[in-house]
């Protein structure tokens, strides 16, 4: 010993001698999901033919460092993954038009001192780790070393404007098999709901809003990759909040929690459903006023997605319902006509966000069409996305009566439109308060 200090492991002949010996072979089977290499290959097909004679070079990706030698979970790139299948950190595909040539960087096997030195890549500290011929084999594409890709000068250094764009716009129209996928998501989403409304009774007594949300991404966890997004578990004043991902409150009898959630599953599609539950397992008067206007709007959008419908109807249909019903209320401080007009727009002071998206690999999935692609466009079979109307009466909002101050409501569904009208995949989740309160007893 040196001052203390044990031995440098790989300054010791003897012992690195004794590390290359004595190793069976494990189980090296690549994790693809069955019918993922198909599906990218089809993908490859459908980019090659709107982008004819280009070579493009896309890469994987890295896990963001969390502090010094840690990361966080690695998860691919979503396009990456859309045309390979490939889960690999720091993979890279280059593809000249529909062909495919994969660039990963090899795992170091018994016999190489890096099996038991480094700690990204030996198969010591990772566990067991396919090999470019497994992964050659499982992927159906050639797979070659990652240093041979800067011996061909390519870089893959980011999609270009034209590419991103591309690739966004043919993702909105979901395939077969990604439509599995995604069915796959909103069940395995429906049960962990059902699994958080069982943990309320903890969570009142308890660790609150964590609680509720480590349950729930407990059993993404469990059932798929892990949740698609920062699950949002909102009690009572925090409901309110679009994006409260925090989740630090209370979950406390007579108010309400905003649920939205979404599991991933192993081959990255997401589900993001919405529900806002009652903690004593009864809305209020009150309550249920506010859910049953979301209701009535959210039905209303509902009905609006349909083949060769606009993408925006829903998002008319549902405000037009909200403006009217706080117009009952006595909250609008103009007419109802006057708030829906593209001046006015009085009523989203309690619905600032959008109320709907595509859904996919991404929660908010082809983000990078163009308007004319996405919004100013038509919906068309094979199209999936959520509807998703709220209400959100801030506690410090002084337009408010004191009784609704505090109370935020959301619905969202996931829809797949089909060749005559929509599918709602998470149907089998309750809509209306009365069945809502019926499901939590039942549950």
């Amino acid at each position: 010993m040196r001052d203390g200090r044990p031995p440098k492991l790989s300054e010791i002949p003897a012992f690195t001698a004794y590390m290359d010996t004595g190793w069976g072979t494990p189980d090296r089977t690549p994790p693809v999901v069955p019918g993922a290499a198909r599906a990218a290959a089809d993908h490859r097909a459908r980019l090659a033919e709107a982008l004819p004679g280009r070579t493009l070079v896309l890469a994987a990706g890295e896990a963001p460092v969390r502090s010094n030698d840690t990361a966080y979970d690695f998860r691919p790139d979503s396009d990456f993954f859309w045309l390979t299948g490939c889960p690999v950190e720091n993979a890279v595909v280059v593809l000249r038009g529909a062909d495919a040539t994969l660039y990963l960087p090899p795992p170091a096997y018994p016999g190489d001192p890096a099996f038991w030195t480094d700690a990204r890549y030996g198969e010591l500290w990772v566990g067991a780790a396919p090999g470019l011929d497994d992964w050659a084999r499982a992927l159906g594409v050639p797979v070659r070393p990652l240093a041979e890709l800067g011996e061909l000068g390519l870089d893959p250094a980011g999609l270009d404007e034209e590419t991103g764009r591309t690739l966004a716009e043919l993702r909105m129209f979901k395939d077969a098999w990604e439509v599995g996928q995604l069915r796959e998501a909103v069940d395995r989403t429906v049960e962990g709901f059902a699994a958080v409304i069982r943990e309320i009774p903890a969570a009142v007594v308890g660790p609150g809003e964590r609680w509720l949300q480590g349950t729930f991404d407990r059993y993404a966890r469990a059932y798929g990759n892990g949740p698609g997004y920062a699950t949002i578990v909102g009690g009572g004043r925090h409901a309110p909040t679009l994006h409260w991902v925090r989740c630090d409150g209370p979950v406390v009898p007579d108010e309400l929690v905003l649920l939205d959630m979404g599991v991933e599953t192993r081959s990255y599609y997401t589900a993001d459903v919405t529900r806002t539950f009652p903690v004593s397992g009864t809305f209020s008067p009150v309550q249920r006023q506010v859910h049953d206007l979301v209701e009535r709007a959210h039905r209303a959008g509902l009905a609006a997605v349909a083949p060769g419908r606009r993408f925006t109807d829903f998002h008319h249909a549902a405000m037009e319902v909200i403006a009217h019903g706080l117009a009952d209320w006595g909250l609008l401080p103009v007419s109802v006509d006057e708030a829906l007009s593209d001046t006015g727009q009085q009523h989203r002071r309690y619905l600032v966000c959008g109320i709907g998206h595509h859904l996919g690999l991404d929660v908010h999935d082809c983000a990078r069409s163009t308007p004319e692609a996405y919004q100013d466009a038509t919906m068309a079979p094979g199209m999936v996305l959520t509807v998703e109307p709220g209400l959100y009466f801030h506690a410090h909002d002084l337009t408010v009566p004191p009784e609704l101050r505090g109370i935020g409501v959301r619905i969202e569904d996931d829809l797949l439109v089909t060749e005559t009208g929509a599918e709602v995949l998470s149907g089998a989740l309750p809509l209306g308060a009365g069945e809502l309160e019926k499901w939590m007893a039942s549950v």
